[in-house]
């Protein structure tokens, strides 16, 4: 049998292996899982489910942390990023010499982190050395996120900074590409959408941007300041804005499709499965909209701001909030079916995988939860 045949088996093989550990939710490899930031996970866990172990960083704990081929990532305002091992054991840390917000992003074996410097990184995952270091005029708060250049071959590390700009970067050493100039600071993520960068401010502006020249593609006034990341489905963008307004927005026709109002201040990125869509509010609400129409399906309050994107896994929407708790939320009924409380605000997003769900809290601990 001709020796190519095996060559293409292999690689066939190989490539059913990777699809097969993607669809069982095995990794969760940035803060909102894919690139249009849709906060659902394709893994089946469900409550009850026990504190396996904690791990103690030595500062309060802000950012979200990720996870890839079982190991945890996830920074802390003690200026190290850490990697550590599905039984909780240190894997590595890395100094990146001021505290680190932002969530991390892991795209072929390499860790894309911000620092409050204003410093992007891209350490090696497995080792924890660094690749190479870009540095912006402004604090890094945001995750990055990803996307092919206009070969379809080389890819592209995108963020947004303090100093108005969102940079695209290539992920092989770091060069500058392009910069796109914003009119005030960016702290959420640009979400993907074909070839735009979708994002929002503290303009007060919705920014669409070409991926591969840097330019604008069209911005939509919101007029009021855009704290979190837009989430997409389709063609369409949900965000919130710091006025209490949830927005769903065409972005072929740069419409607003539907809005509602009254919410408190939206600084969490929302997650959508089919006709739901779910936020949570410094109201201390977690809000349920029908994705098509707006109508409010449900409601669930807290006992503290709920600044943590939720994420949808399963039936599920995995919750944490700075009331210090973590629960199971039923996304059909909006009814809490399980909680722990750990006693800390939590204003990082929940990690969720089929093994494992992991969340990082204030008092600078990491907690994993699992059957």
């Amino acid at each position: 049998m001709p020796k190519y045949f095996f060559i293409t088996l292999l690689v066939l093989i190989i490539s059913l292996s990777a699809v097969s550990q993607t669809t069982l939710g095995d990794n969760w490899p940035s803060f909102r899982g894919n690139a249009q930031l849709t906060g659902v996970s394709t893994a089946k866990i469900s409550p009850p489910l026990n504190l396996l172990w904690t791990f103690k960083t030595e500062d309060a704990i802000k950012s979200s942390p990720v996870i890839f081929n079982n190991i945890i990532f996830v920074g802390s305002n003690d200026g190290f990023l850490y990697a550590i091992t599905s039984t909780g054991k240190l894997k590595w840390k890395f100094n990146a010499g001021s505290a680190i917000e932002a969530p991390p992003l892991v795209l072929d074996n390499v860790v894309f982190f911000g620092s409050l410097e204003g410093i992007l990184f891209a350490v090696d995952a497995t080792t924890g050395k660094q690749k190479w270091k870009y540095t912006s005029d402004g604090q890094i708060s945001g995750s990055c996120n990803w996307t092919y250049g206009p070969d379809g071959k080389q890819k592209r590390i995108l963020f947004g900074s303090y100093d108005y700009f969102l940079h695209c970067l290539d992920a092989a050493n770091g060069k500058l590409l392009w910069k796109y100039e914003s009119g005030n600071y960016i702290n959420g993520a640009a979400a993907i959408f074909g070839k735009k960068a979708v994002f929002g401010g503290c303009d007060g502006l919705l920014h669409l941007v070409n991926t591969d020249s840097g330019k604008a593609s069209g911005n939509i006034d919101i007029g009021t300041y855009i704290p979190a990341s837009a989430a997409i489905s389709g063609n369409l963008a949900y965000f919130g804005n710091y006025d209490g307004v949830f927005y769903c927005m065409d972005l072929k026709q740069k419409k607003i499709k539907w809005k509602t109002e009254g919410g408190g201040p939206f600084l969490a990125s929302p997650a959508i499965s089919g006709n739901r869509v779910i936020t949570g509010s410094q109201n201390k609400t977690l809000y349920c909209y029908d994705s098509q129409n707006g109508k409010l399906l449900w409601k669930f309050k807290a006992l503290n701001k709920v600044d943590a994107s939720p994420v949808i896994t399963g039936n599920f929407a995995v919750v944490a909030s700075a009331d210090g708790r973590v629960r199971f939320i039923d996304i059909a009924k909006g009814t809490e079916t399980w909680k722990y409380e750990i006693g800390n605000a939590i204003s990082g997003t929940p990690a969720v995988t089929s093994q494992m769900i992991v969340v990082a809290a204030e008092d600078g601990k990491v907690y994993v939860f699992g059957k």
